[in-house]
């Protein structure tokens, strides 16, 4: 099974957790999508903030590791990581993203 994980981060922290990700094989690709607005109820408040929002590609079978090392990296206490299973896509997409995965 693959996944598209998002995970919205603090903007000066977005480029990082994507290198990360992608250079331990944990994600095959990563897209930043920059300048998005959050407004979210927080011990009892409602806040607003500017985050970026990482579109994350990986498998089941990694995302075990995947979610612990974006609870690593990441600055919240608790951060927003949703993983949307796909089963459709382009077949030579998906034999790349399981290619990435693989170890060197």
């Amino acid at each position: 099974m693959s996944l598209v994980v998002l995970v919205t981060v603090p903007p000066e922290r977005a480029h990082e957790m994507a290198r990360i990700l992608v250079s331990e094989r944990l994600a095959g690709c990563v897209n930043i999508l920059s300048g998005i607005q959050s407004v979210y109820r927080w011990q009892g408040d409602v806040a607003e903030d500017p985050e970026t929002l990482l579109l994350i590609k990986t498998t089941g079978e990694k995302y075990p590791e995947l979610e612990s090392r974006i609870r690593a990296l990441h600055t919240y206490e608790v951060p927003e990581i949703v993983a949307l299973p796909f089963d459709r896509a382009l077949p030579e997409f998906q034999a790349w993203l399981r290619d990435s995965l693989e170890p060197a």
